[in-house]
């Protein structure tokens, strides 16, 4: 990779929380670094003040540290380039100002924001390009070392030649853009924080970044970049663009209505971190192979920017529910509760048959929302017990309108659970009771006649679990009362 020690960064502005395209850009720079044995440096990009959100910072850190995304230097570690919040570097930029106004590079904005809106508002009319290049005040030149700033103004770039521009992107190929792209952009406002524009190149020059992971809308902005490269003499780092994450429909970027929602609130509706680095290293990223589930080790062994995607990927919501869904299953019983209690799931009065339960949450339930949903949905009949209905007792018995069979059925399977032993798996529950139903002869219903009105008198609920889970979750003596009261209604 160049024969440099490969240094990639996330550099998010606390303007808003973090969401599905950012986290992406983060996860493919660390990636980056850590497949390549590089460091991944956290930057905090804070000089937008007005638009700054409280508490942005730290949800952004507590998204990156949910995802499993840890950086080598940042905010709150310290490394060889602190500090890694750009408020607290605004004296670094004051002094690459002054070398670029002291190398004629730069000029004290002389003019009024009417007067730059009146010029901008002639070019509108006229159907042209706005340029304030064209308004540089040639006065102001009188040579390199000559320069002049007051340190209160604000301060503009003098692009030093307008050409075109050529770079070779990772992911892209070549890429070309010229003199439509470059203009005489402010370095420094005249409140002291610099524009992106100006910051973000020097702090990549001063923490000696080697690969950039951008969006594609940072394509048009390139020759800005290069162009005050050239001019502080130093090379620019490696480009990759990555693909855009596209909404349902796959012909517009993803937007909140397709799930562009905070990372933290995917986190919130119960899913896992595996599971959203799995699918997010998916947008856009081909591993090459038929596997689909990664775990983040596996990830950076697989991981090369060469696979990068150029075209979008589009954002499936049923894809994440499917990668969450095996994830889920992944997890050992105890630590799948663990997880779902650490963030306000499961909840209930009764442990034990919600311990019993966590198989069935783990096939059903995608997100612990849904098994939420569930516990208080069709599996509501593990914790209440509901009354079943005489005529669905004998639902399943249309030929024989009298009582009589289903009564002596659940009379005789009531005797059989009561030779169970206490703590009896539902394997074992299935084949000891199968072995009576399968013996129930066809022109009597079959297994059916046996397993139909012994689901419903347990759950009384349409749609439950098999008898057989049921019986091993609410317990032998739980069990057989809720046979004797569906057998006492069927005398009524």
């Amino acid at each position: 990779m160049n024969n440099k020690t490969v240094r990639t960064r996330f550099a998010p502005s606390p303007t808003g929380f973090l969401h599905v395209g950012s986290a992406r850009t983060a996860l493919f720079a660390f990636l980056a670094a850590r497949k390549y044995g590089g460091q991944f440096v956290l930057r905090i990009e804070d000089t937008d003040k007005e638009r700054e959100m409280e508490g942005a910072i730290g949800h952004i850190m507590e998204s990156l540290r949910w995802l499993g995304i840890s950086w080598d230097e940042g905010p709150n570690i310290d490394g060889p380039y602190a500090p890694y919040v750009q408020s607290s570097r605004l004296e670094l930029y004051r002094t690459y100002a002054h070398r670029l106004v002291a190398d004629g590079l730069a000029y004290q904005d002389p003019y009024t924001e009417e007067e730059v809106e009146a010029w901008r508002k002639q070019a509108e009319e006229e159907k042209r390009p706005f340029l304030f290049r064209e308004h540089r005040p040639a006065s102001h030149f009188k040579g390199a070392g000559q320069g002049t700033w007051d340190g209160r103004s604000a301060l503009r770039f003098r692009v030093p030649h307008i050409k075109r521009y050529t770079w070779n992107d990772l992911v892209r190929g070549e890429l070309t853009a010229g003199e439509e792209a470059l203009d005489d952009f402010i370095l420094l406002k005249a409140d002291g924080y610099p524009t992106y524009n100006f910051c973000h190149v020097v702090d990549d020059i001063e923490m000696q970044i080697t690969h950039v992971m951008r969006g594609e809308e940072f394509i048009s902005s390139t020759p800005k970049f290069l162009s005050l490269y050239e001019a502080l003499g130093v090379e620019p780092p490696l480009f990759a663009t990555l693909p855009s994450i596209l909404g349902a429909e796959g012909t517009k970027k993803l937007s909140k209505r397709d799930g562009a929602q905070d990372i933290l609130e995917y986190r919130a509706q119960g899913y896992l971190p595996e599971a959203m680095v799995n699918f997010l290293a998916l947008l856009g990223w081909n591993p090459g192979t038929e596997q689909e589930f990664f775990s983040m080790e596996e990830l950076i062994e697989a991981f090369s920017i060469e696979r990068i995607q150029r075209s979008g990927a589009q954002f499936n919501t049923e894809k994440l529910l499917f990668v969450n869904h095996h994830w889920m299953r992944e997890l050992p019983d105890e630590e799948y509760l663990a997880r779902a209690r650490r963030e306000g799931h499961l909840e209930t009065t009764n442990e034990a048959r919600l311990r019993k339960a966590i198989p069935l949450l783990k096939e059903r339930a995608s997100i612990f929302a849904e098994a939420d949903e569930m516990l208080t949905g069709e599996l509501s009949c593990l914790f209440l017990r509901a009354a079943p209905l005489r005529e669905i007792l004998l639902a399943k018995d249309p030929n024989d309108p009298a009582q009589h069979f289903t009564e002596t059925t659940l009379k005789e399977v009531h005797g059989l659970i009561t030779g169970l032993a206490e703590e009896t798996s539902a394997e074992e529950i299935k084949t000891y009771l199968m072995a009576y139903a399968d013996r129930n002869p066809k022109e009597q219903g079959g297994r059916g006649a046996i397993l139909w009105p012994l689901r419903y008198a347990l759950s009384g609920q349409e749609r439950s679990p098999d008898p057989f889970m049921l019986i091993h979750i609410l317990g032998k003596q739980e069990s057989l009362l809720r046979i004797e009261e569906a057998i006492d209604i069927l005398k009524e």
